[in-house]
């Protein structure tokens, strides 16, 4: 997989997300859309530039198969997390 082909995949899966929804609170409040747009798309190549640097060095050094097998686990971490702040009542970020 490409670089642009990597990127082009994230951009697309990060629409219609909670960032997506700060942004417009972002233009409505500040009544600057262009400066939020610019300031926006500037942060979203930095780390999506960043993302796709880290994990194609990332790829190079550990085996594809510890790679999906930590991902899994953190995911499963997460989910184990949130349920149980959820049904505890707590916050946990």
């Amino acid at each position: 997989m490409t670089v642009a082909s990597t990127f082009s995949l994230v951009a697309l899966m990060e629409l219609g997300d909670k960032t997506q929804l700060a942004v417009i609170s972002l233009a409505a409040e500040y009544d600057a859309p262009i400066l939020v747009f610019v300031g926006v798309m500037l942060a979203f190549v930095a780390l999506t530039g960043l993302s796709v640097l880290v994990g194609a060095a990332l790829s190079r050094w550990v085996p594809m198969r510890y790679i999906r097998i930590g991902s899994g686990l953190l995911f499963l971490l997460f989910g184990v997390l949130f349920i149980w702040s959820a049904l505890g009542g707590t916050k946990l970020f």
